[in-house]
């Protein structure tokens, strides 16, 4: 017997894709110097190309999943932590959001006329040219039982990364380096991060303005600057080795990897108690000629099909 759709909460059929060491944390010995080193892998690409999108929005996407991965493994949390950019570009919204349990998803919202008006105009635009003038923020989601916590910033910077760090500096008061990086390659969309913070010494002291901690602060920066997307990309180099190509001689100490997935949340059931809300008119408008309900989750691209009769039985 088939379940009726307000009772079916079962994943919907989208892969099944986990990536066991898509988050490596690692931290510098005696040194003010964590940081995360993400590699999405094939994970990358399965997210990018269930939505059509052109090149260079998939390209910031695949660097704002490689973002929401990097801060949301820092932190102790039971639910979502998610970005969200909003402007006046042609990408109007870019949400992006990984879970606790490291469950990723994107959606990007995109005036099509605009996008190619810049395209045409430059086929590589900066990121800032693709979002506009705007605002970006930070958000940790527990559920409805816990106060969220967000932090918002202005859009600063020509790419997502220059943004993530105005965010930190002016939100956070937070010293943070970022590196991201998307790419369409021979095995299809890669994408990846590296991300350094600077933290309290021994005992919680805070060591900004101290000659040591400020020159071990530089120097891990700048050994993190030659990191280079070949290297991100390289299956055959492992991520322990990559960090230790970088910081070999900074007394590194590698962390327990993280797995990321494939991360939508939708739902028959969630997307029937959405429609359960709607107005009999509002319902029958959106009912096809064959009395088909048809709707889109905007993060996985997959559509649900309803009978009128049944989302009406429902509500």
């Amino acid at each position: 017997m088939e379940t009726p759709a307000f009772l079916d909460r079962d994943r919907p059929d989208v892969p099944d894709l986990v990536i066991p060491g898509g988050i490596t944390p690692f931290h510098l010995d005696g040194r003010p110097v964590r940081g995360r080193l993400v590699r999405l892998g094939v994970l990358a690409d399965t997210l990018l190309t269930r939505h059509d999108n052109p090149a260079p929005v998939s390209c910031l996407a695949g660097k704002a999943l490689a973002l929401v991965a990097a801060l949301s493994s820092a932190l102790k949390f039971d639910g979502s932590f998610s970005l969200q950019v909003k402007g006046d570009g042609p990408v109007s919204m870019l949400v992006a959001d990984c879970t606790s349990t490291g469950a990723l998803r994107f959606y990007a919202r995109i005036d099509a006329e605009a996008l190619d008006t810049l395209l045409a105009a430059n086929p590589t635009p900066t990121d800032h040219e693709l979002l506009g003038n705007g605002y970006l923020a930070l958000t940790v989601d527990q559920g409805p039982d816990m106060e969220r916590h967000q932090g918002i910033v202005d859009i600063a910077g020509d790419d997502l990364a220059a943004m993530a760090m105005h965010y930190f500096a002016t939100s956070e008061q937070h010293a943070c380096w970022l590196m991201l990086t998307c790419a369409m390659t021979d095995t299809g969309w890669q994408a990846g991060g590296l991300v350094l913070e600077r933290i309290a010494g021994e005992g919680g002291v805070d060591p900004v303005g101290t000659a040591d901690a400020n020159a071990e602060w530089e120097t891990a920066t700048i050994l993190a600057m030659t990191l280079t997307a070949r290297e991100l990309f390289d299956d055959s180099l492992s991520s322990p080795q990559l960090l230790h190509r970088l910081f070999h001689e900074q007394d590194l100490h590698v962390g327990q990897a993280r797995a990321l997935a494939f991360g939508c949340r939708c739902s028959r059931a969630r997307l029937v108690d959405m429609l359960s809300t709607f107005p009999d008119d509002d319902l029958d408008h959106m009912s096809q000629d064959n009395g088909t309900i048809v709707m889109t989750c905007e993060f996985c691209n997959k559509d649900f099909h309803f009978q009128r009769k049944d989302v009406a039985a429902s509500a």
